[in-house]
């Protein structure tokens, strides 16, 4: 009776042992990315693409570009995939991140109320359509939130040499969704990533006024936390992620893309910094 208490005993351990050996075997990595490639769809359908090829899960955190680069640098992430280049060199330069590769690029367009009372459909550039929008008055919703699209945006404003502080001028402290909707809502115009702006076009009072700026173009980059800043970082996996996305297949995957048949994303793996 004894020995068979024993094996039993041995069974129930050795059982314990193999569940907890597919736990320590489970592999995870964060990933801290954007809003843009979050509502647009991008990155749910990169990753059923990366499923089939790893068992590494991919937990995303979809925030602003800021936003995303604090939690890298507080160690809360193992990698982030953003589109702030400033921003980004900064992060670098400090220590924080490694292995930037370029992914792809898409664009900024402004897109405003149907009626278009501002006539900005008529201006030549990003600026000119600013100025339009600011010399009337019309009424302008901001991300206001540090990401990347808000840092764009403050840009363009200061080519113009102006600062968006005239009464139409708000900020919404929200990703582009929320953005784009209150934009629809009280008739106003803004900025927005053109894959966000496909995703939800159908849903929005609103219709696109001003496109093909060579300013309003939006490179995105991933990037890996330092382990020499964070040790408990999971670089390796991390590593292999980047490896895909840059390489054929997940480029491939990002070229694919498409929304009514449109590109929202343009495949365009380069080495930034090393």
């Amino acid at each position: 009776m004894r020995y068979i208490q024993l094996l039993l005993k041995r069974g129930a351990l050795a059982t314990a042992l193999v569940l907890l050996s597919g736990l320590v075997l489970a592999d995870s990595i964060r990933l801290a990315t954007t809003t843009s490639t979050y509502n647009s769809g991008l990155m749910g359908y990169l990753l059923s693409h990366y499923a089939k090829v790893s068992n590494t899960e991919v937990q995303v955190i979809s925030v602003g570009t800021g936003k995303a680069l604090k939690m890298a640098e507080n160690g809360d992430v193992d990698l982030v995939m953003t589109h702030a280049p400033v921003a980004e060199a900064h992060f670098i330069d400090q220590g924080f991140g490694i292995e930037a590769q370029r992914v792809m690029h898409n664009d900024f367009v402004l897109v405003g109320p149907k009626d278009d009372k501002a006539q900005v459909s008529g201006a030549r550039t990003v600026t000119q359509g600013l100025s339009l929008i600011m010399v009337a008055n019309q009424q302008f919703i901001s991300r206001g939130d540090d990401s990347g699209t808000h840092k764009k945006e403050l840009q363009l404003w200061q080519h113009l040499g102006a600062l968006p502080t005239f009464d139409g001028y708000f900020e919404s402290g929200r990703g582009m969704g929320h953005s784009l909707q209150m934009a629809s809502e009280i008739g106003a115009y803004t900025m927005s990533d053109r894959g966000t702006w496909l995703a939800l076009k159908n849903k929005l009072e609103l219709r696109l006024v001003l496109e093909s700026d060579p300013r309003l173009i939006n490179p995105y980059q991933v990037i890996l936390v330092n382990p020499k800043r964070h040790g408990h970082a999971n670089v390796n996996s991390a590593r292999q992620f980047a490896k895909w996305l840059v390489g054929a297949a997940g480029q491939e995957a990002i070229g694919n893309f498409r929304i009514d048949d449109e590109v929202l994303f343009v495949p365009s793996a380069r080495s930034l910094i090393q």
